[in-house]
Parts: structure tokens; C-alpha cells; sequence
């Protein structure tokens, strides 16, 4: 009789208690007490915040028209940069990962990271030296006619997006070229042999097999800029005002946990519905090219079925030919 032997033990499941662990200690329980602080109240002029009462006032004073502007206003750096930083992200990755020779990505990957070898905060200000208006920008402006008074551009909402691109730029571009240089040379190729051109085999072959670099670029990019205080405050003052700032705010200075924690969670929630929109309407977008790249394959012949009589899909069966007979048929 064959010997039995008892089933090893998986211990596969064991290798991801680490990362459960940190997760559940540095994401879940800090979002649970940032949701649980916001239906409390500030207790008093020196208190941060009580929770022996719960109600949803404070997230009635996170909807108030004062705050509702400065999330409008966040909302749009935080589109039309993550928009500017994949337009200006794009085409450094696929110039990276195609017309690079491979012995130099490395050098041109690490000129790419070499920000993020500075403090984040450093990196600013070095943006809000250079744009003051006495600054060495708007002094050569000047001088070259093309200013007619000093640079009017720092403490602006302009500023901010500058800033903003400027910080999170790399974080698009890795992702994105990481995802072009899984595009082997041969599908390109292959699309250009079929009478595709540069632009065409781009939008129809690159971009649709490079869909998790887009995707993880976007991610990298909105979610950290929607919540980004740092750049707002340093370059846009009063005019550049984001929910970063007044989250901030609440906990550092006004000592009002009970309504930054609303403002914060009502941030997460506005950034995951506009995550959410805006994969549903790229959904909507290219559902109208797959219906129309979809290949229609002929009716296959069933094994046994009569020559003539009709198919599974409606047409008839076509007689099988010595090639398509199961050999003992043959043989006889």
C-alpha cells in the first residue's frame, strides 16, 4: 500500500502577519481615532477635545461656506496638478524607457530621485526664493524686458501648483516608466507591421498595457497633494489656502481636535468619491473602444455533429476533413 503522509502546514499566511501588524497599528487604529474624535466636541479653552457627547456638529461647521471654498480650492490644485504632472511625467518615462539606451537609465532614474535627497521642506523653500520678488527670477526678468516690475507670483494659488508639481513630479514619472519598460519592443513592432503608426500604437498598444503605471502614478500623485500643508503654506499664503493647512490648524494652534479631525475625515471621503468619479468615467470612456476592438471568433464544430446541421451559434457545421478526423478514422 502506498504510504500516507500527513499535509505539511502552509506557513505562507504566517509571512504576512508583519505587515497586518503595521497596518493595523499605524493605519486602522489612528483613522478609527481620527473618525471616533470627530463626534466629540472641544471641551474648553484648554481642552482638545471630549467625547462624552456625540454629535455630528462638527462636520456641520467642516460643510460651512468658508471651508467649502477652501475645498474647492484644494480639490482643484489637487486635479489640475496631478493632471500637470502626468502631461509633463508622460513623455520623460516613455522618452526613459524607449529611447534611452539601458546602460544609462540608471543615471537618468537617479537624476530623478535627487529631490527627494533633499528635505521636502527645504525643496519649497528654495521655490519661494526663487519666486520672491526681489528674487534672482524676477530680477533677470527684468532686466530682460520681460517684466516690466517685480514678479507678482508668490503667495498665489499659481504658486502653489508650481510647488506642487515640482514636489510630486517624480512620483508620476517612476511609476510610469516602470510600466513602459514592461512593453517589450516586439509589440510595438508588431503594431507598426500591422499599419499602426507612432501615435496610433502609443494610444492603442503603450498606453493601454502601461494601465497599472497610469493608475499607480495617479494614486501617488493625488492622494499625498490633496493633503499636502507644507507647500501651501509656504508658497501660498492667504490667497493659496488647502485643507491641509486648517486641518493642521485645528490640531496645532486653535487646539480643536474634535473639528480638524471632521475636516480630515471629510477630506479622505472627498478624495475617495473623486477617485471613485473619475474611474467611472474613464470606464465609461473606453467602453465604447472595447466594444469596438472586440473580436468576434467564427463557431467552432462540435465533435459527432452531422455535416450541414446547424451549430451551437446558429450555423451550420462544416464537414470534417481528414486533417480535422481523430486518427484511428483516418487510419481505416
Amino acid at each position: 500500500m502506498p504510504e500516507t503522509t500527513a499535509p505539511r502546514r502552509s506557513w505562507g499566511g504566517a509571512l504576512a502577519v508583519p505587515a497586518w501588524v503595521w497596518l493595523l497599528l499605524f493605519f486602522v487604529a489612528p483613522v478609527g481615532m481620527v473618525v471616533w474624535f470627530s463626534f466629540g466636541y472641544k471641551p474648553g479653552v484648554f481642552g482638545t477635545h471630549a467625547n462624552d457627547v456625540l454629535s455630528f456638529d462638527r462636520y456641520v461647521e467642516a460643510f460651512s461656506p468658508t471651508f467649502l471654498a477652501t475645498f474647492q480650492n484644494t480639490l482643484w490644485v489637487g486635479v489640475l496638478g496631478t493632471v500637470l504632472c502626468f502631461l509633463i511625467g508622460a513623455p520623460v518615462a516613455y522618452w526613459m524607457a524607449f529611447k534611452v539606451r539601458p546602460e544609462r537609465r540608471g543615471l537618468l532614474i537617479a537624476l530623478v530621485l535627487i529631490p527627494f535627497w533633499t528635505n521636502f521642506l527645504i525643496r519649497t523653500i528654495g521655490w519661494q526664493v526663487i519666486l520672491a520678488p526681489e528674487g534672482w527670477l524676477s530680477t533677470t526678468l527684468q532686466a530682460a524686458g520681460l517684466l516690466g516690475g517685480p514678479l507678482d507670483l508668490l503667495y498665489t494659488r499659481q504658486a502653489v501648483l508650481l510647488g506642487v508639481v515640482y514636489n510630486y513630479l517624480p512620483l508620476m514619472i517612476l511609476p510610469l516608466f516602470v510600466a513602459f519598460d514592461r512593453v517589450g519592443p516586439a509589440l510595438r513592432e508588431a503594431s507598426k507591421d500591422l499599419g499602426a503608426g507612432k501615435v496610433a500604437t502609443f494610444f492603442r498598444v503603450t498606453l493601454p498595457l502601461s494601465r497599472p503605471g497610469v493608475i499607480a502614478g495617479v494614486l501617488l500623485v493625488f492622494i499625498p497633494l490633496m493633503g499636502d500643508y507644507i507647500t501651501a503654506t509656504v508658497l501660498g499664503g492667504a490667497k493659496g489656502n488647502m485643507i491641509g493647512q486648517l486641518v493642521a490648524s485645528q490640531f496645532q494652534t486653535a487646539q480643536n481636535w474634535a473639528l480638524g479631525s471632521a475636516m480630515a475625515v471629510v477630506l479622505m471621503l472627498v478624495i475617495s468619491l473623486t477617485i471613485g468619479v473619475a474611474a467611472l468615467l474613464l470606464w465609461l470612456i473606453a467602453l465604447p473602444l472595447r466594444h469596438r476592438n472586440r473580436v468576434e471568433l467564427p463557431p467552432v464544430a462540435t465533435e459527432g455533429a452531422a455535416p450541414g446541421a446547424p451549430s451551437a451559434a446558429g450555423g451550420p457545421v462544416a464537414p470534417a476533413s481528414d486533417e480535422n478526423r481523430p486518427r484511428e478514422e483516418v487510419a481505416r
